[in-house]
């Protein structure tokens, strides 16, 4: 399962997605945590001192491994020069899976270890003043948007992904490659704003969203939300102890979480894992397409120098009995 936690800086978003993710890992199903947050504190929020998440390696310092590995064997792909972020895959293209050892999860992720559990942690990698008006971030994120067009993932096994604040990741096709995108919304004017964009801009791509009130410390509180994204907020966060506690850098156990905040966790779950009944990989693959011409005719096929069209496979439709081949 593929899950995107999204919202406003400030919303609480990437404590939100590691409370998930220390969840998921605290009821032993295997998780990739992926910060593809422009301000990288994902490895913060699970635990990791500044040294540890500074050491994290970059996706995007890997992306020409990525796409050597990823492109495989595929016969309609003629370098790994030519792929782009949305390429999507076709018969031969080598697949990620969730559970597995591979040359791109060594490079790119690293263990964390959450109280007795482990799960995989892997970072774009942070938007450094060097790269001020030479780069930009989307292309930092390219690196995660290629691995999501290239996983297989089951229903027993998640993915998820502290995405960058705001709107950005409209920019691109990622917004549609997700099972369920949680969005963290503070009963604020602006936090309901971001909800409105994401809401308009998801509503023509089937994407499925639910907002998560942060912050919430009041009846009026409470009914400001309701009354401002009605049927999709799905559940409420308040204060938390256990997480100040966290961000002092002197965590508990996780299962001295408060009650109220571990059941708005369990309702997260329950609500991803039934969303697996809605899974339609022909439309998944069909956006991956989508997105992939588009981006094509709009820079690729300039940038690249080939007819990045040529690369869509008509008949590969991805899904999770999708054999993958042996590498060489």
């Amino acid at each position: 399962m593929k899950i995107a936690f999204v919202g406003k800086g400030g919303s609480g978003k990437t404590t939100l997605s590691s409370l998930f993710i220390r969840h998921l890992a605290a009821s032993r199903i295997p998780v990739i945590a992926v910060d593809a947050d422009i301000n990288q504190h994902l490895g913060a929020a699970l635990g990791l001192d500044e040294t540890q998440a500074a050491a994290l390696p970059a996706m995007g310092a890997h992306l020409p491994l990525i796409k050597d590995y990823l492109r495989g064997g595929n016969p309609r792909i003629p370098s790994a020069a030519s792929m782009i972020k949305t390429t999507p895959p076709g018969e031969g293209s080598q697949l990620l899976r969730v559970v597995e050892d591979n040359p791109v999860y060594d490079a790119c992720a690293r263990t964390v270890e959450l109280d007795g559990a482990t799960v995989r942690l892997m970072a774009t990698g942070p938007f450094t003043e060097s790269d001020l008006g030479v780069a930009c971030y989307h292309s930092k994120v390219g690196a995660v948007e290629l691995c999501l067009n290239h996983l297989v993932d089951g229903r027993t096994e998640y993915v998820v992904v502290d995405m960058t604040a705001g709107s950005d990741s409209f920019a691109s096709g990622m917004f549609t490659r997700f099972d369920m995108t949680f969005l963290v919304a503070e009963p604020t004017r602006k936090g309901v704003a971001v909800y409105r964009q994401y809401k308009e801009y998801a509503r023509d791509f089937g994407v499925s969203l639910k907002v998560v009130g942060n912050k919430v410390q009041s009846p009026d509180d409470l009914a400001y939300l309701r009354d401002e994204v009605g049927d999709d907020l799905l559940v409420t966060v308040g204060h938390s102890e256990w997480v100040r506690a966290m961000e002092k850098g002197r965590p508990t156990r996780f299962a001295y979480l408060e009650q109220a905040n571990r059941r708005a966790l369990e309702v997260l779950h329950d609500t991803a894992d039934a969303a697996y009944g809605r899974r339609d990989w022909e439309r998944y693959t069909r956006q991956m397409v989508h997105f992939h011409l588009k981006n094509a005719e709009s820079w690729g096929n300039a940038k690249t120098g080939v007819d990045l069209a040529a690369q869509v496979d008509p008949a590969f439709v991805l899904h999770e009995g999708t054999a993958t081949p042996q590498p060489a």
